[in-house]
């Protein structure tokens, strides 16, 4: 017998509580975009801000604010500092503004100026990292432009594996990217250029009635910017670790949004009777088991990664942290209730049979 966390003949009403995730999420983006505006704003790491990053390892353990103000004293602009390892000997050192591009001259004069600061506790350069304004540009760019073709490549895989529309689908991506391509030349930021793209998407989704991946694409934009907006009022530098796990998001409340999908495609063939809000609840208790058990294994790794795994993974743990949790309750709340407010009943029903079923050789007495 197949290992079961919660029973499969569960009832729990998910869309009857719709509103008060919505109020929820409405809330965590509005927090979210205030402190993005008008508090600390996205700190963008030095990977994309570009800058200074310096590890070093003290003879003796060095408190974080006794080491911050001691290098303060030397008008070091822009520093933070993060501590890493057992013991409180090791830190990573990042200065967000270069007066000196060359790294044998940088090396030298952060040796003498830890001299300085501690001169009772001797400390050792073990890497010394350059990344210029240019370079960061271009890799904030990347980045974006990352974010965006993924989105707009899973809308197109939602589009034709739950609505058989591929060729629409197609269609809408040639001709996204060569608006994209387009916008390019009016001199727009990538910032912008990804946003008036993804504007676009979703309201092509909406008028090509793609409501399945219209449900993804905006469950996905839930789960990012909520994220964002969380790690801008904790004042986590946006850094290639934490890009690398919004990514990974992305990855991973797709796939959660992907399984309640299918089972509803099921209930589709299925029910004849059932509403569509009845069908969604359905879909969402049968595949619950195997939600918790995914989501809480993960939950517990990043848990672990973010107390146990030292400074350098600790923004990597606590965005997957942040985001897995979003993702969970995203592929339930917004992904599967957008469909209730976009479609009805008798449009999926007749989508779903369309297909073609699968007859045995033998099932109607032919061979």
């Amino acid at each position: 017998m197949a290992f079961a966390f919660i029973k499969h003949d569960t009832r729990i009403d998910f869309i009857g509580k719709r509103y008060w995730s919505y109020a929820i999420s409405i809330a965590l983006i509005l927090v979210g975009l205030a402190s993005v505006l008008w508090g600390s704003g996205v700190k963008m790491g030095i990977d994309f801000a570009g800058g200074l990053i310096v590890q070093v390892q003290f003879q003796e353990p060095v408190d974080d604010e006794t080491l911050k103000k001691n290098l303060d004293m030397f008008a070091l602009q822009g520093i933070s500092t993060q501590r890493f390892g057992e013991g409180g000997r090791d830190y990573l050192l990042r200065f967000s503004s270069l007066e000196n591009a060359d790294a044998s001259a940088l090396r030298t004069q952060m040796t003498q100026t830890l001299a300085m600061a501690f001169p009772d506790n001797p400390a050792q350069i073990q890497r010394l990292e350059i990344v210029g304004p240019k370079i960061g540009v271009d890799l904030t760019n990347k980045a974006l432009a990352a974010l965006y073709y993924s989105i707009l490549l899973i809308a197109v895989y939602i589009s034709g594996r739950f609505e058989q529309r591929w060729m629409a689908a197609a269609i809408m991506a040639a001709a996204l990217w060569g608006g994209m391509y387009l916008m390019s030349f009016t001199g727009l930021g990538m910032g912008a250029l990804v946003l008036v793209a993804l504007g676009i998407t979703l309201v092509v989704c909406f008028f090509l009635k793609l409501n399945f991946a219209l449900g993804a694409v905006v469950g996905l934009l839930h789960d990012v910017f909520i994220t964002t907006g969380l790690l801008s009022i904790l004042n986590v530098e946006i850094d290639l670790n934490v890009m690398a796990a919004l990514m990974t998001l992305i990855g991973y409340s797709l796939n959660d949004t992907i399984i309640v999908y299918d089972r509803l495609r099921e209930n589709l063939r299925l029910n004849d009777t059932l509403t569509l809000d009845a069908l969604i609840n359905k879909s969402v208790n049968q595949t619950l088991s195997r939600t918790i058990l995914t989501s809480g294994t993960t939950l517990l790794a990043t848990l672990a990664l973010l107390l146990l795994g030292g400074g350098v993974i600790h923004d990597f743990a606590l965005t997957m942290l942040i985001g897995v949790f979003i993702g969970t309750g995203s592929s339930i709340y917004v992904a599967s209730a957008i469909l209730l407010s976009l479609g009805d009943t008798d449009f999926y029903r007749n989508l779903q049979s369309k297909k073609k079923i699968y007859e045995r050789p033998d099932e109607h007495g032919v061979v």
